[in-house]
């Protein structure tokens, strides 16, 4: 029984370990945040209604600035465009360049 106890011990830290590396290699900038995107976007942005992914890196970002300042209305992208920040804006523009 004493021997059971270090082992699971081990057993226990090599799968948080293998956990946190895990996340660390996952968690790209913009990812996560592009998900709520995908709701009505569809899968990494392609599909639903209008297509989101493989835009130039700029356009997504000026597209977002334009619905927080109400250049596109008071809609649900509006809504959504003045809940991010700057730079989590210009992650979400960057990650979804990169989906084609």
């Amino acid at each position: 029984m004493k021997t059971r106890i270090p082992m699971l011990a081990s057993l226990v830290l090599a799968m948080l370990a293998t956990t946190s590396h895990a996340q660390t290699q996952v968690g790209q900038p913009g990812r996560l945040l592009a998900s709520n995107c995908f709701q009505c976007h569809g899968t990494n942005g392609k599909g639903g209604f209008d297509a989101i992914n493989g835009k130039s890196v700029g356009e997504i970002y000026k597209k977002l600035k334009e619905f927080q300042a109400g250049k596109e209305g008071d809609g649900i992208m509006a809504k959504h465009a003045l809940g991010y920040t700057d730079a989590q804006m210009q992650a979400l523009d960057k990650w979804l360049s990169t989906q084609r």
